[in-house]
């Protein structure tokens, strides 16, 4: 019977923009590391296959406003590989600002330290402000993505580098490795030249599980080439669906096994005893956030465009967007953002509501049991293989999901009552990548 992965996404004290001011959020400082332990711990006694961090390589210039950042994650994941002992653990890494020797190094260390529970999330820089701090040199949209396909020639290339018996460590015969089974990758190209071999040894896992969450057309196609996991926004079962038969499809074309890419959309799922209860409380959360950060935000996203002059209580239209495909910036969620205007024609003050639930993901307000009947209506329907799961509120919203929502998806016999494998690969169903030195 089919399975559902749950992916627990680790933010600031919850993935609403006001939960850090709410009563219920967790006292801890985002910057102590005792919180994101208790919290990955929690996931971990919940049965989830993994936790997420995402990353941005600059201050938010709206940082008066709220705790936009956190711990860098890969430093962040050492610590909680050593805390935990069982569940995944995914960072995002970018392949614009990072060498691939020194990426392939951290990943593969940190897969040795966690025993194979490593993911790596896969992204292309697109904020102006990070490019400032690496030399402004920002790029389009089109190069990062030809400079992140050489950047994974490159990254694969250092974890097959090692042959998987390769270290003999035999202390009496005075032979410590097999040097047949360590073999440069003289990689020479457009963007990068490396020689190899990696300076550790092959990963646990083979290699770090692939995670991307890129939904432009660039996106999708790099996603079907190398994501085992697909974290995607999807407002709407409708396009979620749409979304996921056109990934496993082109996973398909690019000879690969649709089985073996995971399609994880974004649930941000606000819980209490009754639907009155759960809506007074998304209510609350909304009357705490400030629509001009909202406004400041959406602006980034679209690559810096002046959404000053819309007022808060006028129906928007398309045109009042720049066409997602001129933004350089974060094309699949302004995608998202432009397609919800064209359908829905909501204020600016509504959108800005939505987008502070999640910035963009889908959100819901409701008992336990309602939302695992959306769950398994959007698995039936092959929306989705499982959940990103982010709770707008840190620890509680959290605690609620596993004391209350896990139980009713092992009752329908959708979720694992405990952990068969003790990898990341073994969660997610994945196979083992092939190593050169087995072909």
């Amino acid at each position: 019977m089919r399975q559902m992965h749950l992916n627990l996404f680790i933010h600031s004290r919850g993935h609403h923009e006001a939960s850090w001011r709410y009563h219920g959020a967790s006292p801890l400082s985002v910057f102590d590391i005792s919180y994101y332990q208790d919290v990955a711990r929690k996931a971990e006694a919940g049965l989830f296959d993994s936790i997420f961090f995402a990353d941005q390589l600059a201050l938010s210039e709206d940082i008066v406003k709220g705790p936009r950042t956190g711990l860098e994650p890969l430093t962040t994941l050492g610590a909680l590989a050593v805390s935990t002992e069982r569940i995944g653990l995914i960072s995002t890494a970018s392949t614009t600002y990072t060498e691939p020797f020194n990426l392939a190094r951290q990943f593969a260390s940190l897969d040795h330290i966690s025993r194979g529970r490593i993911g790596w999330n896969i992204v292309t820089s697109w904020l102006a402000t990070a490019a400032r701090n690496f030399g402004d040199n920002a790029l389009d949209h089109s190069t990062r993505y030809e400079r992140g396909e050489e950047f994974m020639e490159v990254v694969k290339g250092l974890w097959d580098s090692w042959g998987a018996d390769a270290i003999h460590d035999d202390r009496g015969s005075g032979r410590y490795a097999d040097g047949e089974q360590i073999r440069p990758i003289d990689h020479d190209g457009a963007f990068y030249k490396v020689a190899g071999p990696l300076n550790l040894p092959r990963c646990p896992q083979g290699r770090p599980v692939l995670v991307q969450a890129g939904s432009s057309e660039t996106g999708r196609n790099f996603a079907a080439r190398h994501a085992e996991a697909v974290f995607t926004a999807q407002l709407e079962k409708r396009t979620a669906v749409d979304f996921y038969g056109d990934l496993k499809a082109r996973v398909r074309e690019f000879g690969r096994n649709p089985d073996q890419v995971l399609i994880l959309p974004g649930l941000s799922p606000v819980l209490a005893s009754t639907e009155a209860e759960a809506t007074a409380l998304a209510d609350e959360l909304g009357q705490l956030a400030d629509p001009e950060v909202g406004r400041s935000r959406m602006s980034a996203r679209f690559g810096g465009f002046d959404f000053s002059h819309l007022p808060l209580d006028k129906p928007l239209c398309v045109d009042d967007f720049p066409d997602p495909e001129t933004v350089q910036a974060a094309r699949s969620r302004t995608d998202v953002i432009v397609n919800l205007v064209r359908r829905e024609q909501p204020t600016l003050r509504q959108l800005l509501a939505m987008l502070a639930g999640a910035r963009g993901h889908h959100t819901f307000a409701g008992t336990p049991e309602q939302v695992v009947d959306l769950m398994v209506e959007w698995f039936d329907s092959r929306a989705a293989d499982g959940f990103n799961v982010m709770p707008p509120v840190l620890p509680g919203m959290l605690e609620i999901f596993v004391d209350e929502v896990v139980p009713l998806l092992q009752q329908r016999g959708l979720f694992r009552t405990g952990y068969r494998g003790s990898t990341l690969r073994e969660h997610y169903g994945l196979a083992t990548p092939d190593s050169q030195f087995d072909r």
